[in-house]
């Protein structure tokens, strides 16, 4: 895939702790620049991230020049700006979401990083609520504004599940060129018809057992890796990092005892709810005090593996998931330290894109790429005969 060249290069926007910009370096990309307002983010990828300059701010008040700077580059050198602008004005959890909310409207600075720096490739990711919000206004703006920049651009919905990632996530993902290549996507791995999906079995199992609140971080880990999944995810990493158990109520531990694997508040008994959930619909909150089932996929890992958020029960301990547990369900590597407070870290590990989806998008570009560049030689050479 590399045979080419070993000097690819990317600047991510919005990176978060770096799950998009991690893919992309185990694709074989060299990440030079990233840029967050978040500051325990920003410490997690300068930590995880050594060859980057990191760029800390709004980045509404960053130029392209900035970024130019600190990855040693001119407008047209770069590789790809991959970034994924912040998805809350869009996400379906907000229930106010639209396109009058401000955040919605920091793909426009992309755009703007865009126009500045004149990359070869473009990889923009946010939430599926982008294309409802306003009517879809902002994938519209996207797509015809990278036309007038001229990038010939597609978007499709990607689900991380059929790319090796334990978990229920879809996410719209853009991809666009300035060279008149073929748009690139990765072709699914995993479903039906290919290879099992991965499981929560696959993903958690050689983990240590943690009660209640406890911390078991710098741990050994608790067996031999069990499935190819974890043997990659502990590559380079000798001790569980970040794996500690949220320290949750009494009256939450009484209620987890009635949850079986599979199960949700429907198991729990009508006197030991919430009571804003005693008046719920059966059909309610499906998601709500659900406990994971080690045969099945995780829901979408969010800024809160919180019991009142979904399913986040560990399957057969009466507890919810560690940030670890969140990253391995992210497909992070184990040697991936996040920073900060806990809830900073369970924030940092749901805003990232999969590592894993990441790097089969980057490896996408790079077919195409490298496919370009033997079409190339061998039309030179036939020139030359």
């Amino acid at each position: 895939m590399n045979n080419y060249r070993n000097d690819w290069t990317a600047i991510d926007l919005f990176c978060g702790a770096g799950g998009l910009s991690e893919g992309f370096r185990q694709a074989g990309f060299h990440v030079l620049a990233g840029n967050d307002i978040d500051e325990s983010a920003a410490e997690t990828f300068k930590l995880t991230h050594h060859e980057a300059k990191f760029l800390h701010g709004p980045v509404e008040k960053l130029t392209a020049p900035n970024f130019l700077k600190a990855a040693g580059l001119a407008p047209g050198e770069l590789d790809c700006l991959i970034g994924g602008p912040p998805c809350q004005g869009f996400s379906v959890y907000n229930h106010q979401r639209g396109m009058h909310d401000e955040r919605s409207h920091l793909f426009r600075d992309y755009l703007r990083i865009v126009n500045g720096l004149r990359p070869s490739w473009i990889v923009l990711e946010n939430v599926t609520g982008m294309t409802s919000a306003g009517g879809g206004e902002a994938v519209t703006a996207i797509v015809e504004r990278l036309n007038r920049l001229g990038y010939e651009v597609d978007f499709r919905i990607l689900k991380a599940e059929e790319y090796g990632v334990p978990q229920e996530r879809r996410r719209i993902i853009f991809v666009g060129n300035r060279h008149g290549l073929p748009i690139a996507w990765p072709e699914p791995t995993h479903g039906k018809g290919k290879l099992p999906f991965v499981t929560i079995f696959d993903a958690l199992s050689d983990l240590p057992a943690l009660e209640n609140g406890e911390d078991a971080s710098g741990a050994k880990y608790a067996t031999r890796a069990k499935s190819a999944y974890q043997r990659m995810l502990r590559e380079g990493s000798g001790k569980v990092l970040n794996h500690a158990a949220p320290r949750l109520a009494k009256i939450n531990l009484e209620r987890m005892k009635h949850i079986p694997q599979g199960g949700s508040w429907r198991d729990v008994p009508f006197e030991l709810l919430p009571a804003g959930m005693k008046r719920a619909r059966r059909c309610d909150h499906t998601k709500r005090y659900g406990r994971m089932s080690w045969d099945g996929l995780s829901s979408t890992i969010l800024t809160k593996c919180d019991l009142h958020w979904g399913a986040y029960i560990h399957p057969d301990q009466d507890r919810s998931i560690s940030v670890r547990e969140a990253a391995r369900l992210q497909s992070f590597p184990d040697w991936f330290e996040f920073q900060g407070s806990k809830t900073e870290q369970y924030i940092q590990v749901g805003n990232a894109v999969p590592p894993l989806l990441g790097r089969q998008i980057a490896d996408a570009i790079l077919r195409v790429e490298s496919a370009q560049t033997s079409q190339t030689s061998r039309a030179a050479k036939a020139a030359s005969a």
